[in-house]
Formats: structure tokens, sequence, C-alpha cells
């Protein structure tokens, strides 16, 4: 299976695992931060960010690595978009 050219590969549960603990430590990290500079953030925009770096982490468990050049940002920012433009609408169906 490949994504804008880009092969992927079949990650093992353990490598998911992994990834998801990876992104809840850095994303308690990222809050962190955000509230020692007294930066405005409310529920919705803290669980955007939470799926934005799970899919960080995880892209790179897929084979998509940032560091490998134009197609693979632009891989990670497509699905990026396309997680927040969905978890925005959702949260206009609920709310």
């Amino acid at each position: 299976m490949k994504l804008l050219g880009i092969p992927l590969r079949k990650p093992g549960p353990f490598e998911l695992t992994g990834a998801c603990a990876m992104a809840v430590g850095l994303w308690f990290a990222a809050l962190g931060l955000m509230h020692a500079e007294k930066m405005a953030l409310d529920a919705s925009d803290a669980g955007g960010l939470l799926l934005v770096i799970v899919w960080a982490c995880v892209s790179t468990r897929l084979g998509i690595r940032v560091d490998r050049g134009g197609r693979h940002v632009a891989a990670n920012f497509l699905v990026s978009g396309f997680l927040i433009a969905g978890y925005r609408a959702a949260l206009a169906v609920v709310a």
C-alpha cells in the first residue's frame, strides 16, 4: 500500500502501543509548556493537539518520516489536515 508514492509498512501491535504511549507523554509535555507560558487552550484545542501528536507518532511507524523529503512532509500535512477537519466537523455536530 502506498500514500503519495510512499510505501507504507504494517507495524506490529507493540510498535503501535509504544507510539501511542509516547504520543500521550508528548501531549502532556506540550500541555505543561502551554500552561507554563499561560497560553489559552480549551478542551477542543487540546483534543486536536492530541490527535495530531498521535498521528505524528503513528505515521513514523507506518514509514512516513518528515526527515525523508517533501513527499513525506506533504503526506503528514495532508493526513493531519484531514484529521483536524474531521475532528472539527464532529465537534460541530455534537455541539
